[in-house]
This record gives C-alpha cells, structure tokens and sequence, in this order.
C-alpha cells in the first residue's frame, strides 16, 4: 500500500535527534508522499530549504492562528514570494483557532482572509486550521474563498452539519488519528458520511498520534492505523482507502 501523508511537522524539534533517519525510512516502507506544513513566517522560510533536502518532501508556507501576532503586511508580501518557490504546493496550515482565552480574534480573522488572498492571488490550494472558530471559520470561507481553489479543512474536529457546508464548497476533509480514539463519536459520524473521494489523510506529527500510540510522538508511518479505522468505518478495504485518499491528495494538491 502507497499512503499520501498531507500534513505533518518533521521541523518540529521533536524530529531533532532522528529526522534524517526517520524520513528515509518513511520512503522505504509506503509512505510515497509528505507535506510539511507551515505555521509561521519562520519557519515557512526553513521549509523552503528543508523540502530541497528529500524527494519525497514537499511544503507549504502559511502562519497558522496562534502564530499572528507580530505579522506585518511585508510578511504578507514575503509569504507571496515564498508560495512560489520550488515544490510550495498550498497556503497553509492559516484560519482561527479561539480555544484559548486571551486570543484577539478581530485579528485572526484579519490576517486568515489576507493568507486567503494571497492563495487567491498566487492560484494555489489552502490548508485550514479551525479549533473552537466553527461559525466564523465557515463564514469567512464562503465570503472570502468559497472554493476559489482547492482546499483541505485540517483535522476536522466539527460535526456533519459543517462537514456538509465545506463539501459544498467543494474542500476535502483531513482525517489523522484522532478518528482512532474511542470518545471520537462526532469524527467518526464525519467521516460515515463523507465521501472517500472528499477524504485526504494526514498525522499533523510529531501531534495527536493515533491508537496505540495516543500520548506519543506521531510519525506518518502510523498513517496506516488511521486507514484501517476509516476502512472499518466505510466497510471497504484498507487498500481502498489508501489508494483513494491518494488520489485524492494527488488532486487537492495538483499534483496530478
């Protein structure tokens, strides 16, 4: 089985100590494909140089909600520059994310629709982050990108009613190991209901490792637990699942 990992984090220090080792072997055992994903104007400028490093490795440059702070619409012109650079395939991972209490979400929003913008601009997919912003993460969807390119809603954590509006608009559902948990009901009602040609799988590693391996650091190699878990629930095979989710990852990505 081949499996197109969508969004995971091998700059994260939690890789310090083995990343080359580990990304090589990820190639060796299936995992044909890996999205690095980016979460600040930092760290969207390393990827830049790391993806260079591993054939297999792709990225994407974006500065995710919590990540706003000091940005500058000079950091907007830089993402821009940065989006067109070699094996950048999305924007992302940008959006809202309210769950702590001192967040000032006037100005998630605003810097959410200039990412939104900027992918507009530069024709390029969107990776979306959204925790505890379900209301304002889909109006801010439908008014200000509503499909305008493709778009994969990340570790989709609302319940079908929203599932529904984003596959409307025509956005693919990232599914990671959280879907593997037992008190995962909502999840798993998701994804019973959305199409396997709309699913995309992910880890977000070195976070939310799936079932056994919940509380550990999570690798893209444990992608196959999360396709079992999605198989079980669709009553398909595992090779289905993975075989679809990538194509399907080959698309939102235009990689076809």
């Amino acid at each position: 089985m081949n499996i197109f990992e969508t969004h995971a984090h091998y700059d994260d220090d939690a890789f310090d100590e083995d990343r080359d080792t580990l990304l090589c072997q990820m190639n060796k055992e299936g995992i044909d494909y890996i999205v690095n994903i980016g979460c600040s104007m930092p760290n969207s400028r390393h990827i830049v140089q790391m993806i260079q490093q591993y054939d297999f490795l792709y990225g994407t440059v974006g500065v995710h909600p919590s990540d706003i702070d000091d940005l500058t619409d000079t950091d907007m012109e830089e993402l821009e520059q940065l989006a067109q650079r070699d094996k950048i395939l999305a924007i992302g991972e940008i959006g809202l994310d309210y769950h702590y209490d001192n967040v000032i979400k006037e100005l998630q929003q605003k810097w959410f629709i200039a990412q939104l913008e900027v992918a507009k601009r530069r024709d390029l997919p969107v990776v979306i982050h959204s925790r505890d912003a379900a209301k304002d993460t889909l109006d801010i969807m439908k008014e200000y990108h509503n499909g305008a390119t493709p778009g994969i809603i990340h570790c989709f954590s609302y319940g079908v009613e929203m599932a529904r509006e984003y596959l409307n608009m025509g956005y693919y559902i990232g599914v990671g190991g959280v879907v593997t948990f037992k008190n995962a009901k909502k999840l798993k009602e998701v994804v019973e209901y959305t199409p396997l040609d709309r699913i995309v799988l992910e880890t977000d590693a070195p976070y939310l490792a799936p079932t056994p391996f919940r509380g550990k650091r999570n690798c893209s190699l444990y992608l196959t637990h999360v396709a079992e878990e999605i198989a079980t629930i669709k009553s398909v095979s595992v090779e289905e699942v993975c075989a679809t989710t990538y194509q399907n990852a080959m698309t939102v990505y235009r990689m076809n």
